[in-house]
């Protein structure tokens, strides 16, 4: 029997590859979880404190509430992989092939748009509209030093001074405006490529949805009863 003399490369990834991503809101995340304690802690203690069928239509409340509170601040995320983009929002998670996607939207929401027309907004990017003048503000003062008009006060031996000057190296992007910025570039980076080929699914958050029902029926029908 007689053996190769060498073994054939393996196969190589069409494409650059990319570092896989997640991003989600952090002022989300904090709101999220003070929501749930304070919704927790008035739920518990209307359970232990109350009578008759108060505590069980507290029970019913955070059924409702605190999936909502999740769905909403917590569970929000978007997963930029290197074969597809996933977008997790309240209540639907969508798996988008890079080779689906047309394109990615910045205005007063940032969205994801697939090659058939249809958009999915990205809940965990929000936009700040603060945070896009305050980018510009930088942007500005940083072009106004690049042109000469306007000179960085020196202080500390040279070293750049406290107040004055754009404290930056080059135009500046919002959080959000600078997130949407690299997902361009990684769709530039990998539509192509034969792995980010595909169908969009979209699937239902049953784990929210159930739960919320649940609580909702449960609620209607201590209610009835009084």
């Amino acid at each position: 029997m007689t053996t190769p003399d060498h073994q054939s490369p393996a196969p190589q990834p069409s494409g650059p590859t990319t570092k896989d991503r997640i991003y989600r809101s952090p002022m989300g995340l904090v709101a999220g979880v003070l929501l749930l304690a304070l919704a927790g802690w008035i739920s518990i203690d209307a359970m232990v404190n109350s009578e008759g069928s108060t505590p069980w239509q507290a029970l019913a409340t955070l059924l409702v509430v605190a999936p909502l509170v999740v769905a909403f601040t917590i569970r929000p995320a978007v997963f930029s992989g290197e074969d597809r983009l996933r977008v997790r929002n309240p209540f639907r998670v969508v798996e988008l092939p890079w080779g689906e996607v047309a394109s990615l939207r910045s205005g007063y929401t940032n969205e994801v748009v697939a090659k058939s027309g249809t958009k999915y907004q990205l809940w965990a990017v929000p936009v700040s509209l603060r945070g896009r003048k305050r980018a510009a503000r930088k942007t500005a003062r940083w072009e106004a030093e690049q042109s000469g008009r306007v000179s960085r006060p020196k202080g500390m031996g040279g070293l750049g001074g406290f107040g004055g000057g754009s404290g930056t190296d080059g135009p500046v992007r919002a959080e959000s405006d600078q997130i949407i910025h690299d997902l361009r570039l990684t769709l530039e980076a990998r539509e192509k490529a034969s792995t980010a080929q595909g169908e969009v699914t979209v699937r239902w958050a049953y784990e929210v949805v159930v739960p919320v029902i649940a609580g909702a029926v449960l609620l209607a029908v201590l209610l009835a009863v009084g």
